[in-house]
């Protein structure tokens, strides 16, 4: 059964602001979803989608008379459409995605590592402007829209503007979703209403980790790691990063309380722990870039490592013990390092040169006053 709004956790105001259009019979044909990843985002675009397609839910803008007086804000779950979304085999429903490139680009050896027109041009722009499959309207649900780059962004500027649609059907809904709303172009804003999704409290990201099958501990270290992402705790369980988070946390831990004295390598662990992470990418998928997925595994890293010294400032602030001052700017200066390492990473700099930069300013600004 496709999924519903009414289950999705943790974003009432999201919900509510959708419901609310929904119900008005005002839902913009295009949206878009804002916030972090993990958090709902895909699971809202494709409960709103499986009702937009949906037989016996909703009623198309243009005003229809409603089947009843309490229209229903969920697909049904048991019309053909709905059960097309279920098995995901769905003519009018289309879910985009950088990878698609594959498919697409003829030599056969891109890696997709940025949305483009070469991907939107057939998934999007072309089939926006043929007619429904099914009679029922069209959705797109685009993933990671922040990625699409300057070209992809102003060639489905016209689609976005005035979505093709026909008297018999709903027209076309799209909806992108974006961890970084503020990388698509004002012009991709303008056009569509902006829905803002939130990290998600521990405690909710837990409960959908133990629904899932995981065990209660490895649920609670996920959810304290994961800031307020269910997506990403999955993530870090799957990918196997839970115990060398631990690990790396202990060494930041160690080499805070040893005022930057200890032999203890972080950089040469992330390296290791960077490379380990990508080969899984590999292993899974062989066109994966080795470089993107060992950038995205130390990106991870270094966030739980800000998050750990964040927690470390907080625990010393409340300490309020004659050096608790010395050690709050001890911890300001190690989160400033990891700062500029994950610029540096952004700025394509070697990930080699990188960590040896952070492991050299780690203990220089631990000692200054230690």
């Amino acid at each position: 059964m496709p999924p519903k709004l009414d289950d999705i956790l943790g974003q009432s105001t999201a919900i509510e602001a959708l419901t609310a259009a929904m119900s008005s019979g005002r839902l913009a044909h295009g949206l878009i979803f804002a916030g972090p990843a993990g958090v709902g985002k895909s699971t809202t675009a494709r409960a709103l989608a499986a009702w937009w397609l949906c037989e016996n839910a909703g009623e198309p803008l243009a005003a229809k008379s409603r089947k009843s007086a309490a229209p229903s804000h969920n697909a049904c779950g048991s019309c053909p459409s709905c059960r097309l979304i279920d098995t995901g085999t769905h003519p009018d429903y289309h879910l985009i995605t950088r990878q698609l490139i594959r498919y697409h680009d003829k030599t056969g050896k891109s890696k997709g590592i940025d949305l483009s027109i070469q991907v939107l041009r057939p998934e999007l722009i072309e089939p926006a402007g043929r007619k429904s499959s099914l009679g029922h309207g069209k959705a797109f649900v685009i993933e990671e829209a922040h990625l699409m780059n300057a070209a992809a962004q102003n060639g489905i500027l016209k689609t976005l503007e005035e979505p093709p649609g026909s008297a018999d059907d709903r027209g076309t809904l799209i909806i992108l979703l974006a961890d970084q709303p503020e990388s698509l172009l004002p012009t991709i804003r303008s056009r569509c209403r902006i829905v803002t999704f939130a990290a998600l409290p521990a405690q909710i990201v837990k409960a959908g980790l133990t629904q899932r099958g995981i065990a209660e501990s490895d649920a609670a270290q996920a959810a304290e790691m994961s800031d307020g992402s269910l997506g990403g705790a999955m993530n870090l369980i799957e990918d196997g990063m839970i115990e060398p988070a631990k690990d790396l946390c202990g060494r930041l831990d160690r080499l805070i309380d040893a005022s930057g004295q200890l032999a203890d390598d972080i950089g040469e662990f992330l390296k290791s722990a960077a490379e380990a992470f990508g080969q899984k990418r590999i292993d899974k998928d062989e066109l994966a870039s080795k470089d993107a997925a060992t950038r995205e595994g130390l990106a991870t890293y270094l966030r739980l490592m800000s998050q750990r010294l964040r927690r470390r400032l907080e625990a010393s602030s409340a300490a309020g013990s004659p050096t608790a001052g010395k050690t709050m700017e001890n911890i300001c200066r190690a989160i400033d390092a990891i700062a500029m390492t994950d610029r540096y990473l952004d700025a394509n700099v070697n990930v080699a040169v990188a960590l040896q930069q952070l492991s050299a300013a780690l203990r220089g600004s631990l000692r200054r006053s230690g």
